[in-house]
C-alpha cells in the first residue's frame, strides 16, 4: 500500500525547511556579491573604470610619442594646430607647445588615479584605525581623541592645502601630505560609530572575558566586521580626492611640469578654448567625468549590496 500523509502541513513545512536552509548557508559577503552583480550601473561603471585603468597603464604602448616630445612639423601648421590625427600618431591632437595630448592625457590619468586611491587608502588606514581605537577604548581616551577630530575638522582644509603647496613647494608628495591631513577625519567619526554598535556583542564581551588584548580585539573583531562600511566609503572617498586634486591642479598648483594630471590638463584647455582647440577640453575632461561618475555608481551598488536591510 502507499503511505499517505495525513498532516496537511507536512509539504508546507518541508518547503520551509528547504527555504530556511538555502538562507542560513549564505553569508553575507555572497549575498552582497549577488546583489552587486545585478546591479547594471555598478557593473557598467565597474567595466568603465577597468577601461580607464588599462588605458592609464598600457596606452602608452599604442603611441609612438611621449608626454615631452616636441612635434616640429606639426607646431608650424596653425591649421592643423591641435587637431586629432591618426595619421601622424596624434589620436588626441596636439597642444599649443606641439606635445602629443593623447601620451599627456595616459600620464595625466595616472597621476590622478594615483592621487585618487593612494589618498583614500592611508585616508581608510588611519581612520579606520584611530576610530576603531577612540570607539572600542571609550572613555577619556575617546573624548580626547574626538575632540582633536573636532577641532581638525574646523579649519578650512582647502586653505590649509593651498598654504602648503605655496610654502613647501608644488609636488607629488606634498600633495599627499596636504590632503591626507584631513581626508581621515570623517573616516574615523564614520568608523568610532560602528565601533561603539560592535564594542557590546556578546563574542567583544567573551573577548574581553578571557583577557585577549585590545588590539588583538580590534585587530582580530573590530575591523573585520566594519569592512563593509569602509568598502562603502572608500569608494566615494576615490572620487573625492580625485576632484580635490583637479580643483588644485586647476588652479595651477598642483603637479609641476612635466609631469600633469586632469586638472591641469582642463586648466589648458579652458585656455584654448577661444582659438577652436576643444580637443585639448575634451579628451581630459571626458575621463575626468566618466571615471568620477564611475566611482559614484559603484560606491551606491555597494551601499545597496552590503545593507543587512535588504538580506
Amino acid at each position: 500500500m502507499t503511505n499517505i500523509s495525513l498532516n496537511p502541513q507536512q509539504p508546507k513545512t518541508a518547503a520551509m525547511a528547504e527555504r530556511m536552509a538555502e538562507v542560513s548557508g549564505r553569508s553575507l559577503w555572497a549575498d552582497a556579491r549577488t546583489r552587486f552583480l545585478r546591479n547594471k550601473a555598478a557593473m557598467v561603471s565597474l567595466v568603465v573604470l577597468i577601461l580607464v585603468a588599462l588605458f592609464a597603464f598600457f596606452g602608452q604602448y599604442l603611441t609612438p610619442w611621449d608626454n615631452e616630445t616636441i612635434d616640429w612639423n606639426v607646431l608650424g601648421n596653425t591649421k592643423e594646430l591641435g587637431r586629432p590625427s591618426l595619421a601622424n600618431g596624434h589620436y588626441f591632437g596636439f597642444g599649443e607647445s606641439g606635445r602629443d595630448l593623447y601620451s599627456r592625457v595616459v600620464q595625466g590619468t595616472q597621476i590622478s588615479l594615483m592621487v585618487g586611491v593612494v589618498g583614500a587608502a592611508i585616508a581608510v588606514i588611519v581612520g579606520t584605525i584611530y576610530g576603531a581605537v577612540a570607539g572600542f577604548v571609550g572613555g577619556r581616551v575617546d573624548s580626547a581623541m574626538m575632540r582633536f577630530v573636532d577641532i581638525a575638522m574646523s579649519i578650512p582644509y582647502m586653505f590649509v592645502l593651498i598654504l602648503l603647496l605655496v610654502v613647501f613647494g608644488r609636488s607629488i608628495v606634498m600633495l599627499f601630505v596636504g590632503i591626507g591631513l584631513t581626508a581621515w577625519l570623517d573616516m574615523s567619526r564614520i568608523v568610532r560609530g560602528q565601533t561603539l554598535s560592535i564594542k557590546n556583542k556578546e563574542y567583544i564581551e567573551a573577548a574581553v572575558a578571557t583577557g585577549v588584548p585590545t588590539f588583538t580585539i580590534i585587530r582580530r573583531h573590530i575591523v573585520p566586521n566594519l569592512l563593509g562600511v569602509v568598502a562603502v566609503y572608500a569608494t566615494l572617498l576615490v572620487p573625492s580626492m580625485i576632484l580635490t586634486e583637479s580643483f588644485i591642479s586647476f588652479l595651477g598648483l598642483g603637479v609641476q611640469e612635466p609631469l600633469t594630471s586632469w586638472g591641469a590638463l582642463i586648466s589648458e584647455g579652458v585656455k584654448t578654448m577661444n582659438y577652436g582647440m576643444l580637443w585639448q577640453l575634451f579628451f581630459p575632461l571626458t575621463f575626468f567625468v566618466i571615471t568620477i561618475f564611475a566611482f559614484f555608481f559603484i560606491g551606491d551598488g555597494l551601499r545597496d549590496a552590503l545593507d543587512p536591510k535588504d538580506r
